[in-house]
C-alpha cells in the first residue's frame, strides 16, 4: 500500500480509505448495506491487514450505527489507535427537534460528543462538515469547529460537498482569524462523473489540499456488472433513486472501454475504475465500502493497477465531459502565455 500526505500536513493516509456507508441497515440506508458486528470485523481487519490506516463514517450513516460498529470493531480487534486516522463528519439531520441538523455551534458541539462516544475514542482526526447549511454564517461553523479543535478532541477539518468558493470563503475566513483551516475535500468523482475538474481540482492544487472521492465507482454503475445488455432493473444497485446521477448511456461507452483495459491487465472493471481515480491529479486517497470481504479485497487490488499512459488516455477522451463556461475561455486565452516558453500550469517558474 502506498501513502500520501494528507493535504498540506504531515499526516501520511494510505491512498485508499475504507468507507463504512455499508455498517449498519437503519431506515433508508438499510439499501447501502445491513452489515452487523462480525461482518464488520471481518471487513475492517481486511482493510488493516492489507494496509490501509484511513477510514471514513458519519454520525448521519444508519443515524450512528455506522460509527458505533467501527468503534467496537477497533476495540474487539485490538487495533491500535495510533496507527489509525479516523474521519467522520458533521451536518445531516440526527433527530427530530429543530436544532438537530445544520452546521450552527450547537449542533457541532453536540455531534462531537456523540461522534466520540459511539466510535469509543477521545479525538476524531479528521472531522468534516458533510455539506452546506444555507442558513448558518459559515462564520459560526467555522468558530464552532475551530473550538471542537482547541478542544483537543479533533485534529484537522475537512469539508465535503461543497462548491470552490464556499470553501475557498471558508478558509478565508479561518485564515482572517487565525482558526483552523480545511485541509481535505470529499467529493463525488468518477470517470462517469467528472464535475470537480473544472473548479474544485484547479483549487485543491492551487491550495495545496486533498481530495477524497467518494463513490468512485458511481454507485455500484461502474462495477462490471452492468452493461447495455445487462441494465440494472429499477435502479438496483443504489437507494432507490439515482444517485449519485449517471448518464447510463454515455457510462455505457466507458464500460466498454474499461472492459477492453481491464481484460489486457488481467483485473476487473471496478479496478480499473479506481486506477482512474487513483491517477488523476489531487486525488490524496480514494474512499472504497463494500458490502463484504471478497468485494473489498478485489477493489484493493486496484492500488497495483498501473494504466499506461496511452490507456488513460483513452480512458480521459471517452469519458471527457465539454468544458463549461469560463473554463473553455480560461483555456483559450491561456494558449498565448504557452509555446514560446518552457512552461506547464504546475511550475511554478518559465524558462526559455
Amino acid at each position: 500500500m502506498q501513502f500520501n500526505q494528507l493535504g498540506n500536513t504531515g499526516v501520511l493516509v494510505s491512498k485508499l480509505c475504507l468507507g463504512t456507508m455499508t455498517f449498519g441497515g437503519t431506515g433508508h440506508w438499510k439499501a447501502m448495506g445491513e452489515l452487523q458486528q462480525n461482518s464488520v470485523n471481518d471487513i475492517v481487519k481486511t482493510a488493516v491487514d492489507s494496509g490501509i490506516n484511513f477510514i471514513d463514517t458519519a454520525n448521519v450513516y444508519s443515524f450512528g450505527e455506522s460509527e458505533q460498529l467501527l468503534g467496537q470493531a477497533i476495540k474487539e480487534l485490538g487495533l491500535s489507535r495510533d496507527e489509525l486516522v479516523i474521519a467522520t463528519k458533521v451536518r445531516a439531520r440526527m433527530g427530530q427537534g429543530k436544532n438537530q441538523v445544520g452546521l450552527g455551534r450547537l449542533q457541532i458541539m453536540q455531534q462531537i460528543e456523540g461522534s466520540l462516544k459511539r466510535l469509543q475514542i477521545d479525538h476524531i482526526d479528521l472531522y468534516q462538515i458533510h455539506g452546506f447549511d444555507p442558513i448558518t454564517p459559515l462564520d459560526e461553523t467555522m468558530r464552532g469547529l475551530e473550538d471542537v479543535v482547541r478542544s483537543g478532541k479533533v485534529r484537522y477539518i475537512g469539508c465535503s460537498n461543497l462548491a470552490a468558493w464556499q470553501v475557498m470563503k471558508a478558509n478565508g475566513i479561518a485564515d482572517k482569524y487565525g482558526w483552523t483551516k480545511f485541509i481535505s475535500t470529499q467529493n463525488y468523482y468518477s470517470i462517469a462523473g467528472r464535475d470537480i475538474e473544472n473548479e474544485i481540482v484547479p483549487m485543491v492544487q492551487d491550495q495545496q489540499m486533498a481530495i477524497l472521492p467518494w463513490s468512485p465507482l458511481a454507485g455500484g454503475f461502474l462495477s462490471g456488472k452492468y452493461t447495455r445488455s445487462n441494465k440494472p432493473e429499477g435502479d438496483s444497485r443504489r437507494l432507490g433513486f439515482d444517485f449519485p446521477p449517471v448518464n447510463q448511456e454515455r457510462a455505457y461507452d466507458i464500460i466498454d472501454v474499461m472492459a477492453q483495459i481491464a481484460e489486457a491487465h488481467g483485473v476487473s472493471v471496478a479496478q480499473i475504475a479506481l486506477a482512474w481515480v487513483l491517477a488523476k491529479p489531487g486525488v490524496t486517497s480514494v474512499i472504497i465500502g463494500a458490502k463484504n470481504t471478497d468485494q473489498l479485497t478485489d477493489n484493493i487490488k486496484a492500488a497495483d493497477v498501473k494504466l499506461t499512459a496511452d490507456q488513460l488516455q483513452q480512458l480521459d477522451e471517452i469519458s471527457a465531459n465539454p468544458k463549461p463556461y469560463p473554463q473553455w475561455m480560461i483555456q483559450r486565452q491561456s494558449s498565448d502565455r504557452f509555446g514560446a516558453y518552457n512552461f506547464s500550469p504546475n511550475q511554478s517558474t518559465v524558462t526559455k
